[in-house]
């Protein structure tokens, strides 16, 4: 008979379960995945980044007539923005695969096409939001610039601008209080409009008192000495304004990390560090780091996109065989979930919550309300994924997405179980999900990490 401990479910803190080792390795994999964030700003960076670290490892490039045999490691990107990778299992493909798939994009402001301007002597960027944000977080804020521009010619420039010590950052401005009366009687959604966050950039002009915008001239002539680029060059451009700044520890333990973009890249570093450092997978291993879920995963970089078909079919010898492998595989859809805040308790329910320092958090549904746009895991998913993570040892909790009513979200974990792939969502708690600067704790990344290198190397 099950005694009282055996009985109840509880949440444990992990700090009063991890052994001092573990705890070790948790803060040294902290390291590696804070390094991973300040390279990685942007979905063209973190691909970038991947691969470099895949490299690393002896990951090799996709090639028509590469040998897939047992320990073979593979990539290939899509448009620079979405990477496969994988590692190839000792039993056969058609038998099914492991995936871990996570995104990189994180909500941020682009820059228009056509973005500069000037105006009382002052030159501004126009800027269009891409994913959820609160607006009136990106006020005030020191940003840098990330992102390459196509000239005409076909030739490239990368651009980032506001990481280094030496280099100047940008800034949306805001009211001063003394003249904030009206404003402050509006909603938040109302002072602050997307039209209006426009990032300031320069105040020197150039040329003669008589001429016009001379102060957008000066900032068009350090963008031609530096970059070699005109204002057309802006119509073939990708340029995001990011917050300026490194991830750094939070708290006095340094215990967390505040940093931008944990969401997602605190699981995609996760899914990527656990496929470079899986032991001879028994099923073959494929890590998805995509582009586009803020926006609803559409596009060639999306998750809907038949890119990923691409490269199953590359593995399995044909799309029809691809076909085939989905329906014995199994995918950990790696994407943050919000953590409870003692600060704003009621949008939550306790029962149902996720929190910090307690593990890995896994969703049976996310969606909104009557659980729209959600996966849906079955009981036979949800009970594996208990079994593999108290066999490896792996911290765990579950959660949803706030109060039944009170909103929610999706992840690309619809999408990959629309391709008859049995998945579930499961990824790391974050505090402030969206604002500039996220939290998350160490050891809730670390477990993450954890709980996906056991996907990749489950025995049969």
């Amino acid at each position: 008979m099950a005694d009282r401990e055996e009985l109840f479910f509880k949440k444990k803190n992990v700090y009063d379960t991890i052994s001092e080792d573990d705890r070790a390795r948790a803060f040294a994999y902290a390291g590696e995945y804070k390094r991973f964030l300040d390279s990685s700003k942007t979905e063209r960076e973190a691909v970038r980044e991947a691969v470099s670290l895949a490299e690393g490892m002896g990951f090799k490039r996709y090639a028509p007539d590469m040998e897939l045999a047992a320990g073979a490691k593979i990539y290939t990107t899509v448009a620079d923005k979405t990477v496969f990778l994988a590692v190839i299992g000792g039993r056969p493909i058609s038998e099914g695969v492991n995936i871990a798939a996570a995104h990189v994009d994180s909500p941020r402001l682009d820059l228009k096409q056509s973005p500069l301007y000037e105006d009382e002597g002052l030159a501004f960027f126009k800027t269009h939001y891409y994913g959820g944000i609160k607006k009136y977080q990106w006020v005030t804020l020191p940003l840098a610039l990330h992102g390459v521009v196509i000239r005409k010619d076909g030739s490239r420039a990368d651009i980032v601008i506001g990481e280094d010590e030496s280099d100047p950052v940008f800034l949306i401005t805001d009211l001063l209080p003394h003249l904030g009366k009206e404003q402050e009687k509006k909603t938040l959604g109302e002072a602050f409009t997307g039209e209006n966050l426009n990032i300031l950039l320069g105040s020197r002009p150039e040329g003669e008192e008589k001429e016009s915008d001379r102060v957008k001239l000066a900032v068009l002539r350090i963008l031609n000495e530096k970059y070699g680029l005109i204002e057309e060059d802006f119509l073939s451009a990708e340029l995001e304004a990011v917050p300026a700044g490194r991830a750094r520890d939070l708290g006095l333990d340094g215990s967390m990390i505040a940093a931008y973009g944990h969401d997602d890249r605190s699981c995609a570093f996760a899914a990527l560090r656990a496929l470079l450092d899986a032991r001879e997978p028994e099923r073959t291993a494929v890590c998805v780091l995509t582009d586009k879920e803020e926006i609803g995963s559409e596009g060639m970089t999306g998750m809907q996109s038949a890119a990923f078909e691409d490269f199953m079919s590359y593995l399995c010898g044909g799309l029809r065989h691809a076909g085939r492998t989905f329906s014995k595989s199994f995918c950990i859809s790696a994407d943050v979930c919000n953590a409870f805040d003692p600060c704003f308790p009621d949008v939550s329910e306790k029962n149902n919550s996720a929190f910090i320092n307690r593990g890995m958090a896994v969703m049976k549904y996310t969606g909104a309300r009557g659980k729209s746009g959600s996966n849906d895991a079955s009981a036979e998913t949800v009970g594996f994924l208990r079994r593999l993570f108290d066999e490896n040892g792996v911290a765990w909790q579950t959660t949803e997405l706030g109060k039944v009513d009170q909103g929610g979200g999706g992840t690309v974990a619809m999408y990959m179980a629309n391709r008859n792939i049995e998945t579930i969502d499961a990824g790391v708690p974050v505090l402030s999900m969206h604002a500039p600067f996220e939290v998350v704790s160490k050891l809730d990344c670390y477990m993450v990490y954890k709980g996906i290198r056991s996907l990749y190397e489950r025995k049969m």
